[in-house]
């Protein structure tokens, strides 16, 4: 007899990080999660977990939304459904509901979790098995002041958390902006990767001299140097210049990544769980961009534990993972709402073999920092 969905609860943590971290479009002081909750008639409860980036200020869906969604449209459909039967529960989701890629992802995050602690497998077994057990992570350095991201870097390279670095430099002018950078790679070296995002903040022009001057100073990597929907313009770029073009706030699910391999607007795509709708989707969308000879890219919406923790094994499994992942969101939060948080040693962030997930909820913590209003 197929174990049902007895209950689904979102809930809406607030916690601190531990510093500011600056984008283009905002400044986070802290970070919203939604925990998802999903429990089964044979008492299994499977985690998920949403979040958005300085709530609307990155894109078009908040912590808050994606609670409502699945309050009033997503829960509602899946009481009493196959728990095990992932594919036709996200099916009757997807027909019913429209849009909402973040909801989507934290359900089938947690049906996923679910079904691997019935299973007694790891969530990527469930994928199809990893082909690597730990994930490079970058770092993103955000300080401002190119002494003090200098001697940031120098430490965690030293501490061997990170040897790849990115720099956030859509906020300010950009001549300024570009020779912060560049004496960040100088102090570097050649050794280590420094990569910058842009997040749609210039228009072309801007871009294409900017980008002269990035790639001159060794800059390894630039991110959606122009707004999303302006395609044609990133293809220019990427067809201009050596330095990869990667494309993040333009693509979202599997119908982006072929719509990008097709106009060649980008040289490599940024994965991200929660814009695809969902472990399924993420992997189709990889699946487009590695068969199109573009590189892949774990990208990040700065999750905490659960939310990049689900990325992590959808990303173990992928053949290619040429640029490696960002998932650096739980370090930087000050807390978090597990009991024991990912593995961050060697420069990268090492899959636990337990069921599912692997994590488990500390309650104390869970209670202090969730929303009671």
């Amino acid at each position: 007899m197929p174990q049902t969905i007895q209950s689904i609860e979102a809930l809406l943590v607030d916690l601190p990080t531990i510093r500011a971290h600056q984008l283009a479009m905002t400044t986070m002081s802290h970070q919203t999660l939604v925990i998802v909750r999903l429990r089964c008639s044979d008492g299994i409860e499977g985690l998920g977990e949403a979040c958005s980036i300085g709530g609307l200020a990155y894109g078009e869906q908040s912590p808050e939304g994606v609670k409502l969604a699945i309050d009033r449209y997503i829960a509602p459909l899946l009481i009493g459904q196959d728990a095990g039967n992932i594919n036709a529960a996200m099916a009757l989701v997807a027909k019913q509901v429209q849009g909402q890629s973040y909801a989507k992802s934290a359900i089938e995050t947690a049906l996923f979790d679910a079904l691997g602690r019935r299973l007694k497998q790891p969530l990527h077994a469930l994928l199809g098995g990893a082909v690597r057990r730990s994930l490079p992570v970058l770092w993103t350095l955000a300080s401002g002041d190119s002494g003090r991201d200098i001697e940031e870097a120098q430490g965690l390279i030293e501490a061997r958390r990170h040897r790849v670095f990115k720099l956030k430099i859509g906020r300010g002018e950009p001549q300024a902006n570009i020779a912060h950078v560049a004496r960040i790679k100088k102090a570097l070296g050649d050794d280590i990767l420094v990569t910058v995002d842009v997040n749609q903040a210039w228009d072309e022009a801007t871009a294409t001299r900017a980008i002269a001057q990035l790639e001159a100073a060794g800059v390894g990597l630039v991110e959606q140097p122009v707004p999303r929907r302006q395609k044609a313009a990133m293809a220019r770029l990427a067809a201009r210049f050596d330095v990869p073009i990667m494309a993040d706030e333009s693509i979202d699910g599997p119908e982006d990544a072929l719509e990008i391999a097709q106009s060649a607007a980008a040289d490599v795509l940024a994965l991200k769980i929660s814009k695809s709708g969902g472990l399924m989707a993420t992997l189709r969308a990889a699946a487009v961009g590695d068969a199109a000879g573009l590189g892949l890219y774990g990208g990040t919406l700065l999750e905490g534990s659960v939310g990049s923790i689900a990325a992590a094994h959808v990303f173990a499994t992928l053949p290619q993972l040429r640029w490696g992942t960002e998932l650096f969101g739980p370090l930087l939060l000050k807390e978090d709402v597990v009991l024991e948080r990912p593995d961050f040693r060697d420069f990268e962030l090492h899959l636990s073999d337990k069921p599912g997930l692997g994590l488990q909820l500390d309650e104390d913590r869970l209670d202090f920092y969730r929303r009671k209003d």
